[in-house]
């Protein structure tokens, strides 16, 4: 792939990836959120959180699926980002808009409310993953180390779904879609090294 085009797509990811933070924005000038405000922002900032996350877990199986989509992998840095991005304004819109700094209330929810646990607990696995997402941390953990360190983007998004389903009230089924993306993605990992390891002992056994 050439770097122009490469450069128009990242161009086209970042947009992308903004979107959501720009009509939020927008809306918050004209004063359009709706009647219930935080909640709209709430939603918003947590769904586009999972949902670039499981966009990010899906560049390797893409990846795995054809060499030509090898580029993608430029790509999973910046959507893992973006993810971050929105669940830090998920989690200060809690923070602030609904508990007003009010850590007595946090400290009640953070130990009996089920949501939250799953929610915060999302969070802190994100917050190394964000820390470690330079150049330089990658030479200094290590490939292997980074890597182990990095698989916590599973429990992460495995975190965010069970926070989702158990925010919604009985019935709705607005979660469904991500979580079925989620599960196809991580299925799709031991099918593809099951047959990757298959094609290599094939390929032996024709050269032998």
């Amino acid at each position: 792939m050439s770097r122009k085009i490469l450069i128009a797509l990242k161009t086209l990811t970042w947009i992308a990836c903004l979107s959501p933070f720009a009509m939020l924005v927008y809306q918050a000038v004209t004063n359009t959120l709706g009647p219930d405000p935080t909640s709209n922002i709430a939603l918003t900032t947590g769904y586009n959180a999972l949902l670039l996350l499981i966009l990010s877990l899906a560049v390797t199986p893409l990846r795995q699926l054809s060499p030509r989509l090898s580029w993608l992998i430029k790509f999973r840095r910046l959507l893992g980002l973006f993810a971050f991005f929105y669940a830090t304004i998920h989690l200060a819109t809690y923070l602030v808009l609904y508990l007003d700094f009010d850590w007595g209330v946090f400290k009640t929810d953070i130990t009996k409310r089920r949501f939250i646990i799953a929610g915060f607990a999302a969070y802190l696995l994100l917050l190394p993953l964000a820390a470690t997402s330079t150049t330089w941390a990658i030479r200094k953990l290590g490939g292997k180390q980074w890597n182990r360190l990095h698989k916590l983007v599973y429990l992460a998004a495995i975190c965010g779904i069970i926070h989702y389903w158990w925010q919604v009230k009985p019935g709705v089924l607005s979660p469904m879609n991500l979580t079925i993306t989620l599960i196809a993605l991580l299925l799709a990992r031991p099918v593809l090294h099951w047959f990757q390891a298959r094609r290599v002992r094939t390929s032996v056994l024709k050269t032998s």
